[in-house]
């Protein structure tokens, strides 16, 4: 079980997401490594569902840098604004999960919820413009042949 946010970023979040990527990187190669086994291994990216993630159960570590505090705290009330407010059906997740319980190819990864998809399509064009762009300087650090 993981999440957009780890495929995804948004500010303030920076351990949540660092845990993330690195469950989707562990995920990753565990698929790849228990494969000729015939194990099945699916990282689940939940966007945004009503749950206590952004409620009471989540907790805030106090600023000491207050450079931050203009930036931050609009962020910290609109999360605490937007709980509750979230479009995902926890038990339709549930449902979708356990459908792929069963599936013969199950996939290696199972967005749930629109934002999700929504959030993952912008980071992946981002990305893929910056890729893009930066082509040529990439593609400048092989080694030439002489």
């Amino acid at each position: 079980m993981t999440s957009i946010g780890g495929l995804t970023t948004s500010p303030s979040l920076s351990f949540y997401h660092g845990s993330k990527y690195a469950m989707e990187g562990i995920l990753e190669s565990l698929g790849k490594e228990v494969a000729p086994l015939g194990i099945y291994v699916t990282a689940i990216e939940p966007g945004p569902f009503r749950t206590d993630w952004s409620g009471r159960s989540m907790e805030h570590s106090s600023r000491t840098i207050h450079d931050y505090d203009e930036f931050y705290e609009p962020i910290r009330e609109a999360r605490a604004r937007y709980d509750g407010q979230q479009p995902g059906d926890p038990d339709k997740a549930a449902a979708a999960v356990l459908r792929i319980i069963d599936a013969d190819d199950p996939p290696r990864h199972l967005l749930l919820g629109a934002d999700a998809m929504t959030a993952l399509a912008a980071s992946r064009e981002a990305f893929d413009r910056d890729a893009a762009r930066w082509e040529s300087v990439t593609r400048s650090t092989d080694f030439t042949s002489t």
